[in-house]
């Protein structure tokens, strides 16, 4: 089970939520469950089918709602510690019609992420002639910018994850497959995450021209690159993401891989530095594309740079082209551009930076270069 935050921070998310509402002309939110109900009130219940949701109004009773049997799941949240109304529905009950009538006004209202489109469709017929807006859009200061006890839990996941890291060349040994290196890969994870392994990707050889591969039986050979994206979640459910690409020892690189790094290596660090509040998420992926395409490797980067994390492991912002989105102060994203040679290699450098005042800080700090050895 995750672990909370004092019920202090929570209480200062949702104050700060009813602000932004009135700021932002909105009557209110419904969250549904997922991560930012548990940003909200540290509550991860799931209720399937049936409509949980945490209704806050910019002013007025805040309301939590869900069915009556899953009540005592609350009790493992901090919402029994705060100014929220528990409202237990019952089958026969139109839930949707509660959550609405929660609401007054006629001003617009800002729907969670994580609310399924059964709920969407139904809530905004009852709303209307209201209309609805992403809560997360909307209300970014507060869904997509991090406060202080977040980026605390993700630079202690940073730390987690690097620690992992420090000991994966120990472990790329030639004879060994993708399959063993990941056996060991995850009780490491699992050493320095509370909440456990989330993903291991261990990609030698031409399987790391594959960016979203898992792990295989092929073996390693000397010489191969290796690419090694790795990720957990700990303390109130933060998650970790860090790639390097190391090499098995016992014989030289390839040429082209050491030329190929060069390049790659190159351009995550420009992206890294181009990072500031007011700059957009596209300019941030446009930073590393254009560096990678200069040097006649545009055609094998065919993945966005960047993605949100938090409760999420993946959310906004999302570092890609013709997100127009100005970064903040607070936002934690990855910068990861790679390049993949099909059937041959590939490469990829992952950090989890955080937006600054003045510019942005690295959550990870484990070595880059290639040849680094534990």
């Amino acid at each position: 089970m995750p672990s909370l935050f004092p019920t202090a921070v929570y209480r200062e998310r949702l104050e700060k939520v009813r602000e932004l509402c009135t700021h932002h002309g909105l009557g209110g939110v419904i969250i549904g469950t997922g991560p930012e109900l548990a940003y909200l009130c540290g509550s991860w219940a799931s209720t399937h089918e049936r409509l949980t949701a945490l209704i806050i109004p910019a002013h007025g009773q805040m309301v939590f709602l869900l069915p009556g049997v899953d009540a005592g799941e609350l009790q493992h949240s901090a919402v029994p510690q705060l100014d929220i109304q528990v409202r237990g529905w019952v089958d026969g009950e139109d839930p949707h019609q509660l959550a609405a009538d929660a609401l007054i006004g006629n001003t617009p209202i800002g729907l969670g992420s994580d609310l399924s489109a059964t709920h969407v469709l139904r809530l905004q017929e009852l709303l209307a002639p209201r209309t609805t807006v992403l809560a997360a859009r909307t209300l970014a200061e507060v869904f997509m910018s991090k406060d202080a006890a977040e980026i605390e839990q993700l630079s202690a996941a940073g730390a987690a994850i690097d620690r992992v890291h420090q000991q994966v060349p120990a472990l790329l040994q030639p004879g060994r497959t993708e399959a063993e290196v990941a056996s060991d890969i995850d009780a490491l994870i699992r050493e320095e995450h509370d909440g456990g392994v989330d993903f291991i990707i261990v990609g030698s050889g031409p399987n790391g021209a594959l960016p979203h591969h898992s792990f295989s039986d092929r073996r390693l050979s000397p010489g191969d690159p290796v690419v090694v994206d790795l990720g957990g979640s700990l303390g109130p459910g933060y998650h970790s993401d860090c790639t390097r690409t190391y090499l098995v020892e016992g014989a030289a690189p390839h040429p082209d891989f050491l030329a190929l790094y060069e390049v790659l290596y190159a351009a995550q660090e420009a992206a890294v530095q181009a990072i500031r509040p007011g700059v957009s998420a596209a300019f941030i992926d446009q930073v590393a594309r254009d560096h990678i395409s200069a040097a006649g490797y545009g055609d094998y980067f065919i993945h966005r740079t960047g993605h949100g994390i938090g409760l999420s492991l993946h959310e906004e912002p999302f570092i890609m082209a013709g997100n127009s989105l100005k970064l903040q102060e607070g936002m934690c994203f990855s910068v990861e551009p790679g390049i993949y040679l099909p059937g041959r290699f590939g490469a990829r450098i992952e950090d989890i930076v955080s937006v600054t005042a003045d510019g942005v800080r690295r959550l990870n700090h484990c070595p880059r270069e290639l040849n680094h050895h534990a």
